[in-house]
């Protein structure tokens, strides 16, 4: 009979989604399949997620896992917005650009985009783009900043940018959310913990990524101790429900977070990750023709490539083309990412251009 299973996918760059689990995950995934728990969270393995993940955030945080990072966001949002307030987002954040309008449909929310520098807002991009009052109820009430750490362009928020942010956002009476599903990555850059560059630099709401950083599949929302986090999660296990990310099996989901927080998995993958784009950076401005545009903080590299150099890598590689027009595109590394892997890549692109 002929073989059916499917080839074995190439390694490359296009997204730490592509990445495989992380073995100690997958054996915790293992150890929570054995017997029968109860449902929806109402097991042993969530509560020891929960556990870790309030002493990871913060006395007084609450904690709720869900299966994907638009989910993540979408339903944190829901909790602290009404439909006619709005969320103020980078103009490069998930948010906006990738979410398929999500937050309009399910929310009823309007997104407010904001130009970043290099992925990051300042006060200053924020107040310039804040919409003029005194319209009363004709124009939407921007309720809600949402920030991304490490953002979409691969730069990471320090922990007094972060606070800085949130204390512009405080002022204009709004909540603080944060994208954090490459927040090990930014935590790691700036060496800090994961609450040092959120919830402890005042950050209201917060989706943490799993996915990204070696899980199977799984984000935490996490609503901090403070008093828009405490309001926001009041209603927020009804909220979980009604957009479909409340797991039935939540060990499964539970067990993976067990893992990535004992025993510094999460730091150690981000580690691995981060190191292996500084490599690739270091490595790719070395090729004749190659500008890498961003500071590499995380585990993201944008660089700009002549497009023939670009078509030809692509038969053989896996990366993202960020903006064809400018010759803009984007690798991204993962835990399991190997020094083998980036020298290939690099020795192949060094004989293109000497070609």
């Amino acid at each position: 009979m002929a073989d059916r299973r499917p080839p074995s996918p190439r390694r490359g760059f296009t997204s730490d989604n592509a990445s495989g689990v992380h073995p100690e995950v997958l054996a915790r995934v293992a150890e929570a399949n054995v017997g029968h728990a109860p449902s929806y969270g109402a097991d042993s393995w969530t509560a020891c997620a929960q556990d870790l993940l309030s002493a990871e955030f913060g006395a007084g945080s609450q904690t709720f896992l869900v299966f994907n990072g638009t989910g993540a966001n979408v339903s944190a949002l829901a909790a602290a917005l009404r439909p006619y307030q709005a969320v103020i987002c980078s103009a490069d954040a998930h948010l906006h650009t990738d979410e398929c309008g999500a937050p309009a449909r399910l929310i009823g929310s309007t997104v407010i985009p904001v130009p970043a520098e290099r992925g990051l807002l300042t006060p200053e991009r924020l107040e310039a783009a804040m919409p003029p009052v005194g319209r009363g109820e004709h124009q939407v009430v921007p309720a809600v900043l949402s920030l991304t750490n490490a953002s979409e362009l691969g730069t990471v928020y320090r922990p007094a940018q972060v606070a800085e942010l949130a204390a512009w956002a405080r002022e204009r009476g709004l909540l603080v959310h944060m994208d954090g599903a490459r927040l090990a990555n930014a935590a790691v850059s700036v060496g800090s913990s994961l609450a040092e560059v959120s919830t402890a630099a005042g950050v209201d709401i917060l989706s943490f990524g799993g996915t990204k950083n070696g899980l199977l599949f799984g984000e935490a929302v996490v609503f901090a101790g403070s008093a828009g986090g405490v309001a926001a999660a009041q209603h927020y296990l009804h909220t979980r429900k009604q957009v479909t990310q409340l797991a039935s099996k939540m060990r499964f989901l539970s067990a993976q977070f067990v893992a990535l927080l004992t025993d510094g998995l999460w730091r150690r993958n981000a580690m691995a990750a981060n190191s292996a784009a500084s490599y690739l950076a270091s490595s790719l401005s070395t090729v004749p023709g190659v500008e890498v545009l961003h500071p590499v903080q995380a585990n993201a590299v944008f660089a700009r490539m002549p497009p023939t150099m670009t078509a030809r890598l692509a038969d053989e590689f896996s990366f993202h083309t960020w903006d064809a027009a400018a010759g803009t595109v984007r690798f991204v590394c993962s835990f399991d990412t190997e020094t083998t892997d980036i020298d290939h890549f690099i020795t192949t692109a060094r004989t293109l251009m000497t070609a």
